[in-house]
């Protein structure tokens, strides 16, 4: 919506939005500071959010002046250099040590996230891992670990990110979980139990919290250029990306735009939901 003409508005001309065509970043004053700012002082929660889809998913809060708390695990370099491209940002990413497996881990990373205001507004469930195995030499610890991995954490933060947002009633939780919870792939029956269960897990808090003004969706990638695809045989990936319909590798800004989506005020009306976002591979 344009503002020019506006009753009670004076824009001048130099302090006028300049779309650049490739990055549609919107300027004032030739300091760039995202498109809406919609997410401007909104407190967000990321697992695994400094790498790969997290690591995305965190920037684009941020460039959206979101004050991010991004949670890792063991990687320190990655941590490090997070929060070297996130400088200058309109937002703040914070990166928090905690293993969020546990509930000591979750409880402290969303004290940590809630410490100024009190509350979090947005929590995005990410950590996760794949250990790849068919089912009849499956190890009984690569499929503890993967459970434990993928949805330990889904369950902690849940139930402590809640908790940070009753008082506003007012929230949104989006997990990140995969097109395998739907498609299933040889070799990751783990995984794919984990995911599916992330769904339906969704699908019933968001009917717990629904009430108290608490939204919760899930999103599910497709074939993303991340380490944990790295991981896999390129035979594989190619065989993938040419049954897709985009004929490509999905970036994780793709997801994290997805996420970013959900969060916001324009799904305010969606809930319990399972975004794909795949490149047409289901």
């Amino acid at each position: 919506m344009s503002l020019r003409g506006h009753p009670g508005v004076n824009l001048d001309k130099e302090r006028l939005e300049k779309v650049d065509s490739h990055r549609k970043k919107l300027y004032i004053s030739d300091i760039p500071v995202g498109e809406t700012m919609e997410f401007n002082g909104t407190i967000v929660v990321v697992t695994g959010g400094t790498r790969g889809i997290g690591r995305a998913v965190s920037l684009r809060f941020a460039r959206e002046g979101a004050l991010v708390t991004a949670a890792y695990l063991k990687n320190d370099d990655a941590a490090r250099s997070l929060l070297e491209e996130a400088a200058g940002l309109p937002g703040e990413i914070r990166v928090l040590k905690a293993d969020v497996r546990t509930s000591e881990g979750a409880v402290a990373l969303m004290d940590a996230a809630s410490r100024d205001a009190g509350h979090i507004d947005v929590l995005v469930n990410n950590a996760g891992i794949i250990r790849d195995a068919y089912l009849a030499m499956m190890s009984e610890g690569d499929w503890a670990d993967v459970i434990e991995a993928n949805l330990y954490p889904l369950f902690h933060c849940c139930k402590w990110g809640v908790r940070k947002m009753l008082a506003r009633k007012k929230g949104a939780i989006v997990t990140v979980a995969s097109i395998s919870a739907f498609t299933g792939n040889p070799g990751q029956t783990n995984y794919a139990a984990s995911k599916g269960a992330a769904v339906s897990f969704t699908r019933s808090l968001a009917r717990e919290v629904g009430p108290l003004g608490i939204r919760v969706n899930t999103v599910a990638p497709g074939l993303i250029d991340t380490e944990m695809v790295a991981s896999l045989k390129q035979e594989l990936v190619d065989t993938i990306v040419n049954s897709s319909s985009l004929r490509r590798i999905g970036r994780p800004e793709d997801v994290a735009e997805a996420v970013a989506f959900l969060a916001s005020e324009r799904a305010a009306y969606i809930t319990g939901q399972c975004l794909i976002v795949d490149g047409g591979i289901v």
